[in-house]
């Protein structure tokens, strides 16, 4: 097992990334950050402060399940947990930042999208991941990637202090 990412690592990272997202966001555009629960659900909450700092205004912020959007739900069966959405904001016309931890066949994301739109027609989706680990099945690319790992055959796992108790992004082969 190998540390990609310490504790200030990510924090160094998502400084880098709100740098990169606050600059590309349309003046005068309403903005959602939304995070898929569960790891990109906690990303997008650190992330909202950062955003704020750059003077990013109307800001909103909501979380995502795709449990019940996924192209495997019927593997998973009775196993799957299925948390909710909380997105207390209309996407019409939002400029969304949709926020996710790993990256890998794009199949999450893929169900993430599906789910947004069910919610309406936003302005434009932008996603941001953590860790983009190769590998898609699907022809989704992130706009914002804080690290990219050159193996699709290594397992990443990224750990955060609210839900594991430290803040560390490992690989293992």
């Amino acid at each position: 097992m190998k540390t990609l990412l310490d504790e200030k690592g990510i924090r160094r990272t998502l400084e880098r990334l709100a740098d990169e997202i606050s600059a590309s966001i349309p003046r005068n555009c309403p903005v959602g950050v939304i995070g898929i629960r569960r790891r990109g659900d906690e990303l997008a909450r650190r992330l909202l402060p950062m955003l704020e700092a750059r003077g990013v205004r109307e800001v909103a912020y909501g979380s995502l399940d795709i449990t019940l959007y996924r192209d495997d739900l019927a593997e998973i069966g009775p196993s799957a947990v299925v948390r909710t959405t909380e997105i207390d904001f209309d996407i019409e016309g939002r400029y969304l930042i949709l926020v996710d931890d790993v990256i890998f066949t794009g199949r999450s994301i893929r169900a993430a999208l599906q789910a947004l739109i069910d919610l309406g027609r936003p302005r434009a989706v932008r996603l941001v991941v953590l860790v983009d680990r190769g590998g898609r099945e699907y022809p989704i690319q992130p706009d914002f990637t804080g690290l990219r790992t050159s193996s699709d055959s290594q397992h990443v796992t990224v750990y955060l202090e609210s839900i594991d108790g430290a803040d560390k992004v490992e690989v293992q082969p």
